[in-house]
């Protein structure tokens, strides 16, 4: 569409004013992705100094993970619309504000209530951040080799939040307090604010257009009602009322949400845009191998100070290898996918990890860090890397520009739906194969068990890899 006389002098004004470098669009973005992923798994490390200073019980203590994932997952679809239709920049600065808001009320909690609705606000905050960070990478690089460095990069960093966050937590936790995995986002998430908004641009595609506040509700009151159904099976089993009533509703919820959106006519998932083959496969991959990156760091935490006894700055130490293998994997991708094409990188990826995590299910009460800590759990995080990439990039590959930030939003989604319903399934199961033993051969068992779970994930993620098109297809051809 061609400017009006009167838009086109502001336009071209504003763009010589307002293009930011590509290493400044890179940094933001990067820096902001790094903030959401790391609070994912900066508290792992804690949830043992958690529960003892605010007197948690053990079912209460995953809701500290759990809160802050499902509102995360249940909104990022809103908030990938929302980076479209208001501005990238705003919503990137109004979403990290939240987030930094969010992180000082939960370091200053003074009871679990708190504390999880802190880690729920914390939640909303990065579902408006994370995928305008996206967004922004792929609208400032054009598809090509630029745009995969760029999203290789992303990832990178993202990932090695992820891995980072115990080292961080377990530094923070021994030397300060608990409270400072959280407070440590106030001045982290301030700075970025004052680089955000002196170096982003502005940009937005869908002016005009409305915000699918309904759908955005279904979905997460699904989500949140799925994930307290499957904690409640623990106690009361998977048949009694107490299960039955969260899981069906649940089910209800995210029914009316494909409904309403078939019908509405602004959705917040436009249902056609999973006929694109590249974004319905991409978002398949996510969903069923997000509970296996996200449970990996969550368990293994537990086992080091649980079973083997490792102080909150051991078991983040222990972490350091994983990161540098994510980040190894995250980097490496994208040259491996310009010889060899994404979806082999991508299946090698997933199999690695697969092997990884059974290797990791072989874990004992006596265990060494050389023995069940350094060897898998590294060899996992080289294979998340090397999958997490060309699933990105494919992901985004052949959508237009105005849906940029709602499939952004729609990956995240799935990663971290899955993420969040795996842990709580993987967790119910951890519990009822340790039943009410409390010594280091029946927590192991429980444990071990989620590892076995997770490589079953994995794997079906890996046969999933096929559905993403060859390289030189088509990315819009309708999935079978």
């Amino acid at each position: 569409m061609t400017d009006t006389n009167e838009q086109a002098p502001a336009r071209a004004s504003q763009s010589r004013v307002r293009t930011p470098p590509a290493w400044a669009v890179l940094l933001a973005a990067c820096a902001g992705q790094f903030l959401v992923v790391l609070d994912m798994s900066v508290v792992n490390v804690a949830l043992p100094a958690i529960r003892a200073d605010l007197g948690m019980a053990e079912s209460g203590l995953q809701w500290v993970v759990n809160a802050y994932a499902i509102t995360f997952a249940g909104l990022l679809l809103l908030g990938g619309r929302a980076a479209d239709l208001f501005g990238r920049k705003r919503v990137f600065l109004a979403g990290l504000a939240l987030f930094t808001a969010a992180s000082l009320a939960g370091g200053l909690a003074d009871g679990p209530g708190m504390l999880i609705a802190a880690r729920a606000v914390q939640g909303i905050g990065a579902a408006v951040l994370s995928p305008a960070t996206l967004t922004i990478l792929t609208t400032a690089f054009p598809e090509g080799p630029a745009r995969t460095r760029a999203i290789g990069t992303w990832t990178a960093v993202g990932a090695g939040g992820g891995a980072a966050g115990g080292l961080v937590g377990g530094l923070l936790t021994e030397h300060l307090s608990w409270r400072w995995v959280l407070l440590v986002n106030v001045p982290i998430g301030a700075l970025v604010l004052v680089v955000a908004a002196l170096w982003l641009a502005e940009g937005r595609s869908g002016s005009g257009r409305r915000l699918d506040v309904l759908g955005s509700v279904l979905v997460t009151g699904g989500v949140a009602a799925l994930a307290y159904g499957i904690v409640q099976t623990e106690a009361h089993g998977w048949t009694s009322a107490a299960s039955l009533v969260p899981l069906i509703g649940g089910l209800v919820l995210l029914a009316a949400f494909v409904a309403a959106e078939a019908r509405v006519h602004e959705p917040l998932v436009p249902l056609g845009l999973f006929r694109i083959r590249s974004v319905s496969a991409a978002n398949a991959i996510l969903l069923i191998c997000g509970p296996a990156l996200m449970a990996t760091w969550y368990f293994l935490s537990l086992y080091m100070q649980n079973v083997l006894h490792y102080s909150p700055v051991q078991a983040g130490l222990s972490f350091l290898p994983h990161t540098i293998a994510v980040i190894a994997g995250s980097k490496a991708a994208p040259r491996l996918m310009a010889r060899f094409g994404p979806r082999t990188v991508a299946a090698a990826g997933a199999l690695i990890a697969t092997a990884a995590l059974l290797w990791q299910a072989t874990i004992t009460a006596d265990g060494t860090f050389l023995s069940v800590i350094l060897g898998p759990g590294a060899l996992t995080m080289l294979g998340a890397g090397l999958l997490m990439t060309p699933v990105s990039e494919a992901g985004v590959t052949g959508v237009a520009a105005a849906d940029q930030g709602l499939v952004a939003g729609a990956l995240n989604t799935s990663r971290q739906l899955g993420g969040a319903l795996g842990l709580t399934v993987l967790a119910t199961a951890a519990a009822s194969r340790t039943g009410t033993g409390t010594g280091a051969e029946a927590l192991t068992s429980g444990y071990a068990l989620t590892f076995v779970l997770c490589a079953v994930f994995m794997a079906a993620g890996a046969a999933m890899v096929a559905l993403l098109p060859r390289p030189g297809g088509t990315p819009g051809t309708t999935a079978a």
